[in-house]
């Protein structure tokens, strides 16, 4: 029997990258998913190719009542809400914090930072109150950056966003400390994914190699190894660790 068999798990960002990875490992490990992204055709794509129940709602985390919606459709469809993974992000181009134009500040602050906000404040009521009437604990998993833990130069927002991430999980985590609710962070450095590949221009050799410089494994992370953290951290087992940066960053921050 799978690790999450019989639960209800909800995954932001689940077209591609992390998310595309986190739905098939859960699914691997007997979940029902409740799936979005901001890309309705290829989040369609990615549900028609999961061996599970899967319930599927496209839209901007941006909005608000996209949250509210996911959270509503995880209980009509599967009555209850197990796990939550606040995955969706954007990332800007490297440039200095001036040169950063506002209107792409400000949608990187909406997407990363209060897309979870938006997330957490539907979720948590939700599974505090399966909590209280049925003693079903829930666990939430925000995936926030190593950017989130330790300045990032040319990348400010996106750290400030992050940043932000990582105080919303460690305040929600005192506040639902006894009320049935674990909130954690997992922080990735750069990974293989769409995001990170797409800023390495076109020797992509030469991109991975200066983006890794600062990394004492001097590569990439991948997929399958974020998903393994952000599953760990998920683990109804794992039932007394709330509140922490998880650093999946191969060795950034020990140095």
């Amino acid at each position: 029997m799978g690790r999450f068999e019989g639960m209800s798990v909800l995954i932001t960002g689940a077209a591609g990258g992390f998310g595309l990875k986190l739905a098939q490992r859960f699914a691997a490990e007997g979940a029902a998913l409740v799936l979005s992204d901001l890309d309705a055709g290829r989040l369609d794509a990615a549900a028609a190719g999961l061996d599970a129940q899967v319930a599927t709602l496209a839209g901007d985390v941006a909005d608000e009542a996209l949250s509210r919606d996911l959270v509503a459709l995880a209980l009509s469809r599967f009555g209850r809400l197990d796990v939550a993974v606040n995955n969706a992000g954007i990332v800007h181009d490297f440039m200095k914090l001036p040169q950063i134009p506002s209107d792409l500040a400000r949608r990187v602050f909406e997407v990363d930072l209060l897309g979870v906000f938006f997330a957490m404040k539907h979720q948590i009521p939700a599974m505090e109150a399966q909590f209280r009437e049925k003693k079903l604990r829930g666990t939430i998993v925000n995936v926030a950056s190593v950017a989130g833990i330790a300045g990032a130069p040319k990348l400010g927002v996106y750290a400030a966003a992050k940043h932000g991430v990582v105080g919303l999980t460690r305040s929600a985590a005192a506040e639902c400390a006894t009320k049935g609710v674990r909130v954690n962070a997992v922080c990735p450095s750069f990974a293989r994914t769409a995001m990170v590949t797409d800023m390495l221009g076109d020797d992509n050799a030469a991109g991975e190699a200066e983006l890794t410089r600062g990394v004492p494994m001097r590569r990439l992370a991948e997929t399958d190894e974020i998903a393994e953290v952000v599953l760990f951290a998920a683990d109804p087992k794992n039932s007394f660790m709330t509140g922490q940066t998880l650093a999946a960053d191969g060795g950034i921050t020990a140095i």
